[in-house]
């Protein structure tokens, strides 16, 4: 069974199409990409599955559920730019908030939740910075703690929004090898990636998106010579509609 199944999925920005009929889905227990160029709609794919752009056409299952049923199976990771460092919170709340959607958001977490949290912390290297600022970390060390956030959630699916930008290769193979052990172990994870050659080498399964999806599947089969050069060859696919009024 699948565990995140997109159907005709239509986005427009004012009168753009940002997603234009996208089929698309992963399998349950992969390490996928989403990949394509920029603008292709990869960010906007994410964040039409989790209700936070409206869609104009299409559907969106996260194992098996639609609609608000279905963000109970999912866990984001968002792009570190759209995170406030500066906020006072230290890296175990940051954690501990990944324990609200079981325990309410108006109830306190309590020693199970925490200890789940701290788990998690424990499993991505960050155990021993669980009183810092999360503002005081880099950005490599960042990214394991959010990680560890989505992971306190305890979801069936696993999503994040680029997570190698901006951190050095060293890092960005240390968290990919944390990735690759998660979807070892029966993890679903769907990665919004630019790198091309990462892909390749470590991933199970790709969708190639321009607007339009251009190949969803095994890597090797999706990210052909002829399918990337129609997706980063010069701009829409040809028959992708222009939205004028």
């Amino acid at each position: 069974m699948d565990v995140l199944e997109i159907d005709g999925l239509t986005v427009r920005y004012r009168d753009v199409p940002a997603l234009w009929r996208v089929d698309a889905t992963f399998p349950r227990g992969a390490l996928s990409a989403i990949v394509g160029p920029n603008g292709a709609g990869k960010s906007t794919l994410l964040k039409a599955a989790l209700g936070l752009v409206p869609a104009d056409a299409g559907t969106v299952r996260i194992a098996g559920a639609e609609g608000r049923a279905a963000l109970a199976h999912l866990a984001y990771v968002p792009q570190a730019e759209a995170v406030d460092w500066d906020f006072p919170i230290t890296v175990d709340e940051v954690v501990a908030m990944g324990r609200y959607r079981a325990v309410g958001w108006f109830r306190r977490v309590g020693r199970a939740d925490r200890a789940i949290a701290a788990d998690c912390l424990e499993r991505v290297g960050m155990g021993a910075f669980a009183g810092r600022q999360i503002g005081r970390l880099s950005g490599g060390q960042r990214q394991r703690v959010f990680l560890a956030r989505a992971l306190a959630q305890q979801a069936e699916v696993l999503v994040m929004d680029e997570p190698f930008a901006g951190i050095d290769a060293r890092t960005q193979a240390d968290l990919l090898d944390l990735l690759r052990e998660l979807a070892d172990d029966g993890g679903s994870i769907v990665v919004v990636h630019h790198d091309l050659a990462q892909v390749r080498s470590a991933f199970d399964w790709a969708l190639l998106l321009n607007v339009r999806a251009l190949g969803c599947g095994p890597v090797a089969e999706t990210l052909s010579e002829d399918r990337v050069r129609a997706a980063y060859g010069a701009g829409l696919p040809e028959g992708t509609p222009v939205w004028t009024g």
